[in-house]
């Protein structure tokens, strides 16, 4: 992790910025965070220990699921929508193994990118997925542990929104690019499979967080038909919250009777708000 990324963190006990010394960042009041040996720092807040993210299984899935390809249309599109300066900050709420992010960072040496999750297996793929990056575990319910409007764009993909803090840690010219995904998304495989099905409201609610701190400055559809062997079909379900209720075997004898390759809809919003 680089000294400079390090610098525009802030400490999850006082808000004071961080300084990388060796391997320790400190804050002016004392407090100190030791870099993990896989290269992540850890901030998570004493009130937030014990919160459970995605597993080490979930984010092993994801890792190979996303290693196909079949959903870099979305990056795709984040790299399109992101119009990003050349030394510019990206931070990703929820960003798992830094996927979209590494993408959206393009081939500028000046950029950085900051990955926050809640989960310490997603900051171990996250803190090796680019050395641009730094990789931090926090509660994206709590205070960000970033330093107001240092971002000049973040991401949400599929990730809890705090709306009050993104709107602070965005710089005031900054964008947020979230991505929500539709009622088609996947519906091939939701009742074959028993999977979480999409929230009708979803939009609704969406509009309903952001409103208060955010405007909508515009948005796309991104809809494609992918073409799933089992074995995709397997990750693409065990990297997503209802691998938290399915039973695995269960889950295998369903997916056994499905055509191969199973055609898929992949169906998201990517939508693009400026802070008010």
């Amino acid at each position: 992790m680089e000294p400079d990324l390090v610098a525009v963190l802030r400490c999850p006990v006082c808000s004071e910025g961080l300084l990388l010394e060796d391997r320790t960042a400190r804050c002016p009041h004392g407090h100190a965070y030791d870099l993990a040996k896989q290269g992540y720092l850890n901030l998570l807040p004493a009130a937030s220990n014990g919160i459970e993210g995605d597993s080490a299984a979930m984010v092993g899935a994801r890792t190979v699921f996303l290693g196909t390809g079949h959903y870099a249309p979305i990056r795709d599109a984040l790299i399109l929508q992101a119009d990003l300066g050349a030394d510019d900050l990206v931070v990703e709420v929820g960003a798992g193994t830094a996927y979209y992010l590494s993408g959206v960072l393009g081939t500028s040496d000046q950029r950085r990118g900051i990955a926050l999750d809640v989960s310490k297996y997603a900051a171990r793929r996250a803190a090796k997925a680019d050395p641009r990056i730094a990789s931090v575990v926090c509660d994206a319910w709590r205070e960000l542990p970033v330093v107001d409007g240092s971002a000049q764009l973040m991401l949400n993909v599929f990730a809890p929104r705090n709306a009050a803090e993104m709107a602070r840690v965005l710089a005031p010219d900054g964008r947020l690019l979230v991505v929500t995904p539709n009622q088609g998304h996947l519906a091939e495989l939701v009742d074959v499979l028993g999977m979480v099905s999409v929230d009708e409201e979803k939009e609704r609610r969406l509009e309903e967080s952001l409103a208060g701190e955010f405007d909508r400055a515009g948005g796309e559809v991104i809809e494609e038909t992918m073409a799933l062997d089992r074995s995709a079909v397997e990750q693409l379900v065990l990297m997503t919250p209802s691998a938290r209720h399915l039973n695995y075997r269960e889950l295998l004898q369903k997916i056994a009777v499905l055509p191969e390759p199973a055609i898929v809809t992949l169906s998201v919003t990517l939508s693009v708000w400026t802070p008010r």
